[in-house]
């Protein structure tokens, strides 16, 4: 497995479309699986539409489904920190990608997109795994 760990900052944005750096990860290693993996108890990866408003759209669905407010039993940090934790249980901190040719078999409107609500740690790591096949 060759494997690479990327850093991300995701201060003043929820959203991180990896699309561009995992392409350029698989280029030429021919065929097998690509994964994305975040290493945080509050952040997911989603492969989705991204220039459309969809980013918009989903976060304030989470924003919905998970409000930042005083409900969370884990409330330590900022305000809502709890709803940062149960986001994972929505949108998976892992995908799995198929490549041809060292090419991404993504859809053509499928981006990679980190997704991270937690403002309290914006400096975050995102692993790139490649298996040959």
């Amino acid at each position: 497995m060759e494997s690479e760990l990327l850093s991300v900052d995701m201060s003043q944005r929820t959203f991180a479309d990896l699309t561009a750096e995992l392409t350029a990860f698989v280029s030429g290693r021919g065929d097998g699986l690509a994964s994305v993996f975040v290493p945080h108890a509050t952040a997911g990866i989603a492969i989705m539409e991204t220039g459309s408003g969809s980013e918009a759209d989903l976060e304030e669905a989470v924003g919905r489904l998970l409000p930042r407010d005083d409900r969370w039993r884990h409330s330590h940090g900022s305000p809502g920190h709890g709803a940062d934790h149960v986001l994972p249980a929505f949108i998976s901190p892992t995908a799995t990608i198929p490549v041809m040719g060292g090419e991404l078999q993504l859809g053509t409107w499928q981006s990679i997109v980190f997704v991270d609500t937690n403002r309290d740690n914006p400096q975050r790591k995102v692993r790139f795994s490649f298996i040959g096949g």
